[in-house]
């Protein structure tokens, strides 16, 4: 009897079997897409600051010292006191006829009195000069700021009218400060010439008053005791008139210009404050480092641009951090600085097309450590790989691990 033949498809089994088997391998061994952090190129405001550690300090201050030797009474006053020029008696000097003149005394006491009212002519010729300069600079503010308005004036005038406005208001305000104290050596040196010359006014105390408006910055001297001529005593300023003093390195400090906005936090209040850079200090200092590097540091001065009911607390030689900007614009075309490295001496990028990694030469301006400017290679919207791995090359098959932009 004839045996019956297997239906067809059971004889194709093994074939498709083996088929099946070889697509599972070839699956299997398949490079899979790398897993990539994507990020996208945008357009929007960039800033490039310098970040250092600051420290305040009132503007101006003066030290009351002993003008001549003799037994200090102990000094009560307190750092914070409030006093008033020409009426609160600082410390009380006992001199016991010291400051008694013989006749080379007498002739060094007449010089004084004579550089003190030189002092003072040239205080108030500084203040007439500084006073104008400032009004002519509020009024000129008050043009362009009805100019800006109008919007006919750039935003870079607007800023440089501002900041000479602030300047001059300063500086008016420290030649005034300045005046009041070349006044008060004036009367100390008249008053020291008239006491010597009558014999130490009888042997009657020296009542030394306060020469400014203020507060009592610090005290140095508490305790009584004898003290030579010249012997500092006190401390007196203006607690709210304050600037910051930025340490900066020498290189950063070369691309502060005048004028810079600073942005100061962590100073203990809620928000950031602002100043504005007045200096850049022409000579700089050696410090060492933590680290026991050398380097080359120079001193930045800030003044606040806020007023004082936004920092009512803060007080002198107090810390902060400071962002001093030194480039900013707002419109620039950004990618993520990890997205760039440098290759073969030029600027590289990995963007994905398709699914897959290209290879791309950029041209990179300012970046300030999280964004860095390019200027040509990208386009907005285009999505570039950050801190690509070794596994990343031209044509690679990737896949986004986490979308992202700024």
């Amino acid at each position: 009897m004839k045996k019956k033949s297997a239906p067809a498809w059971r004889r194709q089994l093994p074939w498709l079997g083996g088929v099946g088997l070889i697509g599972l391998i070839v699956v299997g061994l398949w490079p899979r897409p790398l897993p990539v952090e994507l990020a996208a190129v945008t357009r929007g405001p960039l800033v490039v600051t310098v970040d250092e550690e600051g420290m305040t300090r009132v503007k101006n201050r003066y030290a009351v010292s002993a003008p001549v030797a003799g037994q200090l009474r102990r000094i009560d006053w307190k750092a914070g006191a409030v006093v008033v020029a020409g009426k609160t008696a600082l410390a009380v000097l006992e001199t016991r006829g010291a400051d008694f003149l013989d006749t080379s005394g007498q002739a060094q006491a007449e010089s004084r009195v004579r550089a003190a009212e030189a002092a003072r002519e040239a205080a108030v010729a500084q203040r007439a000069r500084a006073g104008a300069a400032a009004r002519m600079f509020a009024a000129d503010f008050a043009r362009v700021k009805l100019l800006r308005e109008q919007k006919v004036l750039s935003a870079q005038e607007f800023d440089g009218a501002q900041m000479r406005t602030e300047t001059g208001a300063q500086e008016a305000r420290a030649a005034e400060f300045a005046f009041k104290i070349a006044e008060f050596e004036l009367q100390q040196a008249r008053a020291l010439l008239t006491r010597g010359l009558s014999g130490g006014g009888g042997a009657e105390p020296l009542v030394i008053t306060s020469p400014v408006d203020g507060r009592i910055l610090r005290v140095m001297q508490e305790s009584s005791r004898v003290v030579p001529a010249g012997f500092p005593l006190m401390e007196i300023g203006d607690p709210t008139d304050l600037e910051v003093r930025i340490e900066v390195l020498s290189r950063d400090g070369v691309a502060i210009q005048p004028g810079a906005r600073v942005r100061l936090e962590q100073w203990g209040g809620g928000e950031p404050l602002t100043a504005r850079v007045r200096l850049v200090e022409p000579s700089a200092f050696t410090k060492i480092s933590a680290l026991g590097v050398e380097e080359q540091r120079v001193y930045v001065i800030a003044d606040f641009v806020d007023p004082i009911e936004r920092r009512p607390t803060l007080g002198d030689s107090y810390r902060v951090e400071a962002r001093i900007v030194i480039w900013e614009d707002a419109t620039a075309l950004q990618a993520p600085a990890g997205a760039l490295f440098n290759r073969g001496g030029a600027w590289r990028t990995f963007v994905v097309v398709g699914g897959r990694a290209q290879s791309r030469t950029v041209k990179v301006g300012r970046g300030n450590g999280v964004q860095s400017e390019v200027s040509d290679g990208l386009r907005e919207g285009e999505q570039v790989i950050v801190y690509p791995g070794d596994k990343v090359v031209e044509g690679a098959a990737v896949t986004p691990l986490v979308v992202g932009g700024r």
